[in-house]
C-alpha cells in the first residue's frame, strides 16, 4: 500500500513561488515593526488546555486541536471522560500564549513591553477557499501602557506595514466597547443581554438596520428599546468620524464617560495627522469584534475592494490579570497574514528590488578543472549579489529553460566540456 501524498484535510503545502512572497512579506513586517520598537518573541505551539479553555477565545475554544496525555499520564483503561485523556492543545491564536508568556517573564521584560509574534496557529474549522486549519498569524501587542498611545502606535505601525506591502485606500474602522455598552444601557437592554444584542448588531453590514431591528424584536426586546437603540446609528450615519462620535456621545449623555469620547477622538486625530500610508480612519459604531476579552478600543482593517477585512485588534486590559492576579493594560493588532498573501498572489505582486537571477546549465559529463572553472564563475556572480543556479542540462533542454524562465531566471547560460567559440 502506497503512502498518502496529499496533506491532511485543512492543511496545505506551500510551493516555492508562494514561499518566496511569504519570506519577503515577513521581512518587510519585521523590519517595519522593529522601527516602531517592537521586539520578536516566540511561544510554544502547544499550550495548557486550562489556558486555551479560559473563556478568552470566544468561539475559537470550540475549535481546539487537543493533544493526548503522554507516557504514564495516559491511562486509557481508567479514562471516563475526554479530560482524562487530554491536558494540552495546539494554540488557536497568539494572544493567549502571549499573555501567559508575559505573566511568566514580567520581571525580565521592559515596561511597557512591545511584542511582535509571528507563527502558525491551528483551528479545527471547516476548510474552504482561503481558510485552512493551520495558518500564520502576525501580532503586535503593547503591554503595560494604559494610555491611548498604545492604540496610536499600533495603528500607525500596522498601516505603515500595509503601505509598504503595496496596499492603499483601505480603512481602519474603530469603535469602543464602552460605547457599545453605553448605547445598550441607554436603550434599556438588560446588562446580561448585552452580548446577545452585540451579536445581532454585528450582522448590520449583512442584513441592514431593518434586519437588525427585526431580529431584536423577534428575540423579545421591546420596540421602545430597539427603536431607541437604532436611532443612535441612524443619527451618526453618513457623518464624519469625529462628528459621528460627538453626535452619539451627546445623545448618550451621562451613560458615557467623557474620557472615552476624548480618547477616541484623540486616536483618530493623531493617526490622521501622522500617518504615512494611504488609508482612512472611520468611526464605526456597529463594529463589535467577537473576542470576549476586549475591554476598550477595538479596530479592524477593512478592504472592501478585496471583499472583507484583513486584520483587527483592540484593548484587553483584564486578560493578564487572570494569570498574574492583578490587571495589566494590554492592547494588540493582528494582520491577516494569509489573506494578505492570497490577495498579493491574486494581484500578481512582483517583489521589488530582486537581485538578478541567472542559471548555469552544465553539460552532463563535465568534471574536474572545467567544472571548477564554471562553479568559480558562479561564485563570483554570487559575491556580486546575483542569484545563480548551477544545474546539469536535462535531455529536453528547451523545456528545462522554459521552466527556469517561469521561475524568474532571466539569464540562462549553457556550459559545455569545451567552451563554444
Amino acid at each position: 500500500m502506497s503512502l498518502i501524498k496529499k496533506p491532511v484535510t485543512g492543511m496545505k503545502d506551500i510551493l516555492p513561488s508562494e514561499m518566496k512572497l511569504r519570506d519577503y512579506c515577513i521581512g518587510v513586517i519585521k523590519k517595519t515593526y522593529a522601527e516602531f520598537g517592537f521586539t520578536s518573541i516566540e511561544t510554544p505551539c502547544v499550550e495548557s488546555l486550562a489556558n486555551l479553555n479560559s473563556k478568552q477565545g470566544g468561539e475559537n475554544e470550540k475549535l481546539i486541536f487537543k493533544v493526548m496525555k503522554r507516557g504514564e499520564k495516559l491511562d486509557l483503561a481508567n479514562a471516563k471522560e475526554e479530560n482524562d485523556l487530554t491536558d494540552s492543545g495546539l494554540r488557536y491564536d497568539l494572544t493567549v500564549p502571549l499573555v501567559r508568556f508575559y505573566a511568566n517573564h514580567a520581571n525580565e521584560l521592559p515596561a511597557p513591553f512591545k511584542a511582535l509574534q509571528m507563527g502558525n496557529v491551528w483551528r479545527a474549522d471547516r476548510p474552504q477557499k482561503g481558510r485552512y486549519r493551520q495558518f500564520m498569524q502576525c501580532d503586535i501587542d503593547i503591554l503595560g501602557e494604559p494610555s491611548n498611545l498604545a492604540e496610536i502606535e499600533l495603528i500607525l505601525a500596522t498601516t505603515t506595514t500595509l503601505g509598504r506591502l503595496g496596499f492603499k485606500d483601505f480603512k481602519i474602522r474603530i469603535n469602543e466597547r464602552r460605547i457599545l455598552k453605553a448605547m445598550a444601557a441607554y436603550s434599556g437592554f438588560p446588562e446580561e443581554d448585552y452580548d446577545n444584542v452585540f451579536i445581532t448588531l454585528d450582522k448590520m453590514d449583512k442584513i441592514g438596520i431593518d434586519g437588525v431591528s427585526e431580529e431584536l424584536l423577534k428575540a423579545g426586546y421591546s420596540k421602545e428599546s430597539v427603536d431607541k437603540y437604532l436611532d443612535l446609528f441612524r443619527a451618526a450615519e453618513g457623518k464624519s468620524s469625529l462628528e459621528g462620535i460627538k453626535i452619539i456621545a451627546d445623545m448618550l449623555g451621562e451613560f458615557l464617560d467623557a474620557e472615552v469620547r476624548e480618547s477616541l477622538e484623540e486616536i483618530i486625530s493623531s493617526v490622521d495627522a501622522t500617518k504615512t500610508a494611504q488609508f482612512e480612519m472611520v468611526f464605526d459604531p456597529t463594529l463589535v469584534r467577537g473576542m470576549s476579552y476586549y475591554t476598550g478600543t477595538i479596530f479592524e482593517v477593512s478592504m472592501p475592494q478585496y471583499g472583507g477585512s484583513c486584520g483587527g485588534g483592540g484593548r484587553y486590559d483584564k486578560m493578564v490579570g487572570k494569570f498574574l492576579g492583578q490587571d495589566t493594560p494590554a492592547c494588540g493588532f493582528s494582520i491577516g497574514f494569509e489573506r494578505i498573501i492570497m490577495i498579493m498572489m491574486d494581484e500578481g505582486f512582483k517583489i521589488p528590488g530582486e537581485s538578478s537571477k541567472k542559471a548555469f546549465l552544465i553539460e552532463k559529463g563535465i568534471k574536474g578543472e572545467r567544472l571548477s572553472e564554471i562553479i568559480s564563475l558562479a561564485q563570483k556572480e554570487r559575491a556580486d549579489g546575483n542569484q545563480v543556479l548551477v544545474v546539469r542540462m536535462n535531455k529536453n533542454k528547451k523545456f528545462q529553460k522554459q521552466q527556469l524562465a517561469e521561475q524568474g531566471y532571466e539569464d540562462i547560460q549553457d556550459f559545455y566540456e569545451k567552451p563554444l567559440d
